[in-house]
């Protein structure tokens, strides 16, 4: 396997302004820590810890930091990106000793159409999409691949299914863990036609009529006609 070679320099000022000045000049700020050495801030070259991200092997890539006339191993264990841009905007870099027994996380791709879609008219869902090992550097896996074509209704694939040399690799993920599975299509249930009728036709509510005196005909205060006629 060809060495990869991440270039930096020691990083002796810090803060936002200083960031900002790396980043022009194509660097990115970072620490590399783990391992016997303490915690160092470096400056390290974006295009190749870019190019290390998007390879085959991700931030599992073993590569060689090359700074202050020393070479030290190491893996990206954390990175943050402009949400916007895209761009790498700090970088943790993790020690390795290639002696030590070290924990990753493995990513999971699964392959074929499962027949219980093809079939049954299930839907296919991805649980998780990586699963955690332990092991020495350079035996990390790039990646686990799985045939999901024989999964029917109702079936899983779980993380003790995997692939695993188990001369080599240790799985940390619980075996039972849910990868991927294949499940009913989930139908929004819908009002019966009795019960929506029925609501249909409850009456409005009655308009209520106010309780009062009957209107008298004529001028307020007038007397009724029988009185005026008994006067007479």
């Amino acid at each position: 396997m060809a060495q990869i070679i991440v270039e930096g320099a020691p990083r002796t000022e810090r803060g936002k302004n200083e960031a900002r000045r790396l980043r022009v000049t194509g660097h990115v700020p970072a620490t590399l820590y783990g391992g016997k050495g303490g915690p160092l801030s470096l400056a390290v070259n974006t295009k190749q810890l870019t190019a290390i991200l998007r390879s085959e092997s991700g931030h599992n890539t073993i590569f060689e930091v090359d700074f202050a006339g020393k070479k030290e191993p190491a893996i990206v264990k954390d990175w943050q990106v402009d949400p916007v841009s895209g761009k790498l905007l700090h970088v943790d870099l993790l020690r390795v000793a290639m002696d030590v027994r070290m924990k990753v996380k493995v990513p999971v791709h699964t392959f074929g159409e499962p027949s219980g879609v093809k079939v049954q008219g299930g839907v296919y869902e991805v649980v998780t999409r990586e699963v955690e090992v332990e092991c020495l550097p350079a035996d990390i896996p790039t990646e686990f691949r799985m045939d999901v074509s024989g999964l029917m209704l109702n079936q899983s694939l779980r993380a003790n299914e995997l692939p695993i040399d188990k001369t080599k690799l240790k799985l940390l993920t619980d075996g039972n863990s849910v990868l991927a599975h294949v499940v009913a299509l989930r139908v929004e249930e819908e009002k019966p036609v009795e019960a929506a009728a029925v609501v249909a036709e409850v009456p409005a509510e009655p308009e209520v009529i106010k309780k009062g005196k009957k209107e008298v005909e004529g001028e307020e205060g007038a007397e009724p006609a029988e009185k005026q006629e008994k006067k007479k």
